[in-house]
């Protein structure tokens, strides 16, 4: 009998221990249900948050709640042996209340363009998916090289970044797109601001007078005849207000570089058409 005991505690150790297919995986944010992807470990995912919509498969999976308002017992109830929060959007009370209740939480920080891969590796780790989650991450970087930094040919083309309407949301220094923007040659107007998405006035705006406008609010379908209210900015005067869809700008992911191309054209534009003559 005990030697019986004995292995029977060794089953239940390794059924316990959560490697490859055993594996199951909430995710917080979009952002982070596309890294999941990305990496391989799809299939692992049990539970997303609202507006996890890429890739197509995601759209299939339990919502757990959005971002501000987790459901904590549809997340108990999916059994998963690691919850994945994104650092700059989960709320760090709803991480708490989540370690509270015994769940691994891993948290992703992915503030900056080179932390994408290095999420995708992680995440790869965690699931037993290396192999793709390597050859993803490495991939990102290899594009990521081709998107050199970019000299302003002038001054640095003075942008800024509409994430939402009401109120009217922008990024700061600490956000990932304040990175692409330095990149691309560019001046974000709102970098001296703390935070990662500060809510601005119009008033600040105008007074900041941006050459580039670039709206990534997505329920925004006529940006340039919402922003025609304000001929006095330069951006309007050059017709320089540029949509660019906010899942490609503002989601820490593989697709970000879609979005990063857009931004260094629109900026090398608004640098052409502002330029003295």
């Amino acid at each position: 009998m005990g030697r019986l005991n004995a292995a029977m505690c060794i089953v239940l150790v390794l059924l316990a221990a959560p490697t490859g297919a055993a594996v199951r995986l909430v995710s917080l944010a979009p952002s982070v249900t596309e890294l999941v992807f990305a990496a391989g470990a799809g299939p692992r995912l049990v539970g997303v948050s609202e507006y996890s919509d890429h890739p197509a498969n995601a759209r299939r999976l339990p919502r757990i709640g959005n971002a501000f308002r987790v459901d904590e017992e549809r997340v108990i109830g999916l059994a998963p042996t690691h919850v994945l929060a994104w650092r700059t959007g989960t709320p760090p009370p709803t991480i708490e209340r989540l370690q509270r209740l015994g769940l691994q939480v891993i948290v992703l920080d992915t503030q900056r363009l080179d932390d994408i891969a290095e999420a995708i590796d992680r995440i790869g780790a965690l699931a037993g998916t290396e192999i793709v989650a390597r050859r993803a991450a490495e991939e990102f970087r290899r594009e990521l090289a081709a998107l050199r930094p970019r000299p302003a040919v002038r001054r640095p083309v003075g942008v800024f970044v509409e994430v939402d309407d009401e109120p009217l949301y922008t990024v700061a220094a600490d956000h990932v797109v304040n990175e692409i923007i330095n990149r691309c040659g560019g001046r974000n107007i709102f970098s001296d601001l703390s935070g990662v998405a500060p809510v601005v006035t119009l008033e600040s705006v105008i007074a900041r007078d941006p050459e580039l406008i670039l709206v990534a609010d997505d329920s925004i379908t006529e940006p340039q005849r919402l922003w025609r209210r304000w001929p006095e900015l330069r951006a309007v005067r050059n017709r320089q207000v540029i949509r660019v869809p906010g899942d490609l700008l503002t989601r820490p992911t593989p697709r970000i570089l879609i979005g990063a191309r857009a931004v260094c054209a629109a900026i090398a534009a608004a640098e052409s058409t502002g330029a003295p003559r």
